[in-house]
């Protein structure tokens, strides 16, 4: 500092005069690179994604539609073979109602053979665990749906049938749970102090409302399956 002071003094002393660039004075520029500012605009373009348009969303329903209506048929063609097979087992242990000692597992006649009498009903089972496997999947695809158009609305035929086939909808969901409740009981009565030679009334009584829930979901399933197909 003290060198530019008496620089400053000497100057006119000596008839010199001192020029300054005005641009000294002045802050150094910034160069701004525009590839840089582009990036951070497109950076934040891709964090915020555009909203879908509805056409977007008719496609994606068009497209879960597809597969939704090809597993309710899967669904259905199983939980028949399903119904069958539990009115084997009904007749089997306890015939059309009959006492316990005159069922066609006493008789020795069963359908099937002997080994339908004891035991896990392993070919049930395994078909009701198939049916419900399907059943659980074309439920989920039903909400997986979206619905932009609002088609379940207004007073159209097809508005109506939808209306019906999403009530039907929690009528079979219903109708799984309870009858996968009382399978349970039914295939593991040992464990809840029920047993064919003392409660035999019991089990056939328990088994009677298992059968029944099954033939009305079955019933709602196609009932809910036809009136979107035909």
């Amino acid at each position: 500092m003290a060198p530019l002071t008496a620089l400053l003094l000497a100057t006119p002393l000596f008839g010199l005069s001192l020029n300054i660039d005005p641009s000294l004075g002045q802050p150094p520029a910034v160069v701004i690179d525009a590839g840089a500012v582009l990036a951070v605009q497109v950076s934040t373009e891709l964090e915020e994604p555009a909203e879908p348009t509805t056409a977007d969303l008719l496609r994606q329903r068009n497209k879960i539609k597809k597969i939704h209506k090809w597993f309710g048929i899967s669904t259905w063609s199983m939980m028949t073979v399903t119904l069958v097979s539990g009115l084997i087992q009904f007749y089997n242990q306890y015939g059309w109602w009959q006492s316990q000692g005159t069922n066609p597992c006493v008789r020795g006649d069963a359908v099937f053979g002997q080994g339908q009498c004891s035991g896990t009903p392993t070919v049930h089972l395994t078909l009701g665990v198939v049916t419900g496997a399907l059943y659980f999947t074309t439920f989920g695809l039903s909400f997986a749906m979206p619905d932009p158009l609002g088609v379940s609305e207004g007073n159209s035929d097809f508005a109506r049938k939808l209306r019906t086939h999403k009530i039907l909808r929690w009528v079979t969901f219903a109708g799984m749970l309870a009858q996968i409740s009382l399978g349970v009981v039914i295939a593991n009565g040992d464990r809840f102090g029920i047993d064919r030679a003392n409660n035999y009334k019991t089990l056939r009584a328990l088994a009677t409302t298992h059968l029944a829930l099954g033939t009305v979901t079955w019933g709602a399933l196609t009932w809910a399956g036809s009136i979107m197909l035909f």
